[in-house]
């Protein structure tokens, strides 16, 4: 009688060790998971001083590394035409792991005789404004990766 009260001690020690560990891998698991994100919000924005039409090249989705962006660019990228009216922002919102990747092209398509569009771009990473510029024509805002 002795021995099966110890081996029963010791499955309950056993069954309990086990759930205390689960229960700590679970807490961890939690805690890794809150501190390393998906991802963050990135946000291009263009606004003109004057109406005017541009030609846009962004990335949307970032790729795994440069291989596969040089291997296939347009799969993480959009290239469009957009017509801006003055004091009408246009904007577009992605998630990157790695912010550093954001890129903003904008060519001016305006034509001899009309004023300069004065187009302003700027990059927000999670809210915060990362990087701007501010040109007659043509801008690029853009983050390290490039």
């Amino acid at each position: 009688m002795t021995n099966m009260g110890h081996a029963k001690g010791r499955v309950g020690a056993i069954v309990g060790t086990a759930a205390l560990v689960a229960a700590a891998g679970c807490v961890a698991s939690q805690a890794t998971a809150m501190a390393d994100p998906a991802g963050h919000q990135v946000t291009y924005t263009l606004t003109s001083a004057g109406d005017a039409d541009f030609q846009l090249f962004y990335l949307t989705s970032q790729p795994p590394n440069k291989a596969a962006y040089n291997a296939d660019a347009y799969s993480f990228v959009k290239q469009e035409p957009i017509h801006l009216t003055a004091g009408q922002p246009w904007t577009f919102t992605t998630t990157l792991a790695d912010p550093q990747w954001a890129i903003l092209t904008v060519s001016s398509t305006t034509h001899g005789g009309q004023a300069a569009p004065n187009p302003h771009c700027d990059i927000a990473i999670d809210g915060q404004i990362a990087v701007a510029q501010d040109g007659p024509y043509n801008l690029q805002c853009q983050l390290g990766q490039w």
